[in-house]
């Protein structure tokens, strides 16, 4: 016993060295320090007699450090409660914005083939009206109808509107 003694004391100093390097907080390397004594002072009757004791603590130090640097890479960075902003605690639901999404389908799948191509070409792909037009092989004119029938359409359907209420839509834009 005071052989281990003997030759563990002099080197905690430079332990904790090497354990504030590896993980730069004192408070977890003076934590490593000691798991890494614990399982030295357990362990001592599996050290070489012949091998030298600061390489096998400072490979005990070592491994323990990749073993708890790995857990947290895995587990994410701990935080107390107390010190966590409210908005990171509260998470906002995906239900709405899913549903959301459900009936937007839903309405789109509902319009005639002729507006869901023009509605398409103009709001998701953002081609102009002469360009979808041209596409089409419509008149622009034609376009701005059937997209202007096809945001109305949208709209009720989305707002669970009656068709006969006229529906708040946005303009149009100019054709020069």
């Amino acid at each position: 016993m005071m052989d281990m003694m003997r030759l563990i004391e002099p080197l905690i100093p430079a332990l904790r060295r090497y354990a504030r390097a590896l993980l730069r907080n004192p408070t977890d390397a003076d934590d490593l320090v000691q798991d890494c004594l614990e399982r030295a002072v357990t362990r001592w009757h599996q050290r070489q007699a012949d091998g030298d004791a600061r390489t096998w603590l400072f490979a005990i130090l070592h491994n323990l450090a990749v073993t708890q640097m790995r857990q947290r890479a895995r587990r994410g960075a701990h935080m107390p409660i107390e010190d966590t902003a409210e908005a990171n605690l509260a998470v906002a639901p995906t239900q709405e914005s899913g549903l959301r999404h459900r009936d937007l389908m839903t309405a789109l799948d509902a319009l005639p083939e002729e507006q869901r191509s023009v509605l398409l070409l103009v709001t998701v792909e953002g081609l102009s009206y002469a360009e979808t037009a041209d596409i089409l092989a419509i008149p622009t004119g034609t376009v701005m109808s059937r997209l202007s029938r096809a945001r109305d359409r949208m709209i009720q359907s989305m707002d669970g509107t009656e068709a006969s209420v006229p529906a708040k839509r946005p303009l149009l834009r100019r054709v020069k």
